[in-house]
């Protein structure tokens, strides 16, 4: 007969989907109480679901001795059971002071590695941890002094997929002291890792300190902060859904760029605002983890009606904010061009193509006789072959920028026709201006050329280039 924390286990795991029938699991085994409680109760579900389970284990490199009998304690007792483990000891202090890294982000970046390659040697689909509902009610305590909204308050998922595993946590209703106990019961070896009682991690004093002056007020303290995660958690879920279908029907994507109305984004509860525009941030940077609560209240406040209505905020992670009138756009800095970024238009023998300019900008150049060359709309040029000084290229606007404007005396500045043809501020660092290798600019697609290398009737090679904006 099954013990109960097996039975709740299994229930716990056909519920949400933790497993199915036949899967291949990773166990991460620290040598604690926990996973060590986790690898036995698996063990004894193995058979039943045949599950098939290889145990991992991570020697961080910090603890020495300690460190090294952990490594010893989890192989002998996974051999006990007649499984697979496998181990990897790493320097991790060195790793850290090489490349200058936090050392828990460190450890926990190097052990997921492993653990993840350790999956795909095993042809693994899930790779079951042994965080509990303590870990559980720490995470949320740690996060709610910390500064956090109703994402971080639900706390660790029960599943989370990470490239092509899914990470399981099947212990998060289970508190400490049953799995101390269950271990107990089972005669499971386990190690103490000295190091949780260092006051140096700030979840150790939440552990150690925090709750426990909490729980004078409140002896249920953890249980409640449990609930908290379970209750944030599902309400999150469904606000997310709800973002998603706002997003898929609201906003607008091209190249990259996504963009909203500001009347749009105002007629949206506020909730829900904050929301859409932390989902268009995570499309466009996978570094917005620095963005803070302000940064993404003043881009909802810049499209409330008494804000200015051209306005510009470039945030962490690469992003770009901009306010066009009635219109929110959000794009990757990165893909804007430095200013004066050169792109050479290669001349054809037949037809040449060159895409990949920011702003979903392309060119066609082609050859014509004397007789063809004239442009169809402003979105072609013609130009006299021989009159061309080349490489030709195509750049983004330089400060002072001037051309000679066909059929006007002297030359005007760049920016002044922008301003004219009324060009959003935001696409004029975007748009394309084409010019020789001698510098003369030639043309601004889609507003005037100039009036260098015009074509004529003692035109003998005519070159045309047409300009597309998708």
């Amino acid at each position: 007969m099954l013990h109960p924390l097996e039975q709740e286990l299994a229930r716990e795991a056909a519920a949400k989907g933790l497993w199915r029938r036949g899967d291949r699991l990773i166990v991460a085994v620290s040598g604690g109480p926990d996973s060590m409680a986790l690898l036995h109760m698996l063990h004894v579900l193995a058979r039943e679901q045949e599950l098939t389970l290889t145990a991992a284990h991570v020697n961080h490199g910090f603890r020495g001795a300690e460190s090294a009998r952990e490594l010893e304690t989890v192989k002998a007792y996974a051999g006990s059971l007649g499984l697979a483990c496998e181990t990897v000891t790493m320097d991790l202090p060195t790793y850290i002071e090489e490349n200058r890294l936090n050392l828990q982000s460190a450890a926990r970046e190097k052990r997921y590695a492993f653990l993840l390659e350790v999956a795909a040697r095993h042809g693994a689909e899930r790779i079951a941890l042994a965080h509990h509902a303590d870990d559980q009610a720490e995470t949320v305590l740690m996060r709610l002094i910390r500064g956090s909204g109703l994402t971080g308050l639900s706390g660790m998922s029960s599943m989370r997929a990470e490239k092509n595993v899914e990470l399981v946590r099947p212990l998060l209703r289970m508190n400490k002291s049953d799995l101390l106990r269950y271990c107990e019961e089972h005669d499971i070896p386990y190690c103490a890792d000295s190091s949780n009682q260092e006051r140096y991690y700030f979840r150790n004093t939440i552990r150690l300190d925090v709750i426990p002056y909490l729980s004078q007020y409140n002896p249920q303290l953890p249980l409640s902060l449990q609930r908290l995660a379970e209750v944030a958690g599902a309400e999150d879920d469904f606000m997310a859904r709800q973002t998603s279908d706002l997003f898929d029907r609201l906003v607008t994507r091209k190249d990259g760029e996504f963009a909203i109305g500001c009347s749009v984004l105002r007629g949206l509860h506020v909730a829900l605002q904050r929301r859409l525009i932390k989902l268009i941030l995570s499309y466009l940077s996978q570094e917005t983890e620095n963005l803070t609560y302000g940064s993404v209240e003043t881009m909802r406040l810049a499209a409330s009606e008494a804000a200015p209505a051209t306005w510009r905020m470039d945030a962490s992670g690469g992003i770009r904010c901009i306010r066009e009138y009635e219109t929110m756009r959000w794009i990757g800095v990165r893909d804007v061009w430095e200013a004066g970024e050169p792109f050479d238009l290669t001349v054809p023998e037949g037809m040449e193509e060159l895409g990949g300019l920011p702003d979903g900008w392309r060119f066609r150049l082609e050859w014509l006789d004397g007789a063809q060359g004239k442009p169809h709309s402003r979105l072609e040029a013609c130009f006299d072959a021989d009159q061309l000084s080349y490489p030709l290229h195509v750049r983004s606007r330089l400060p002072g920028d001037r051309i000679h404007v066909l059929g006007l005396n002297g030359s005007k500045k760049v920016q002044d026709m922008f301003v004219d043809e009324k060009i959003p501020p935001s696409r004029r660092e975007q748009y394309p201006l084409l010019c020789d290798s001698a510098g003369r600019l030639l043309w601004i697609p889609g507003v005037r050329r100039s009036s260098h290398a015009l074509t004529g009737s003692d035109s003998r090679r005519v070159l045309r280039i047409t300009a597309f904006n998708e």
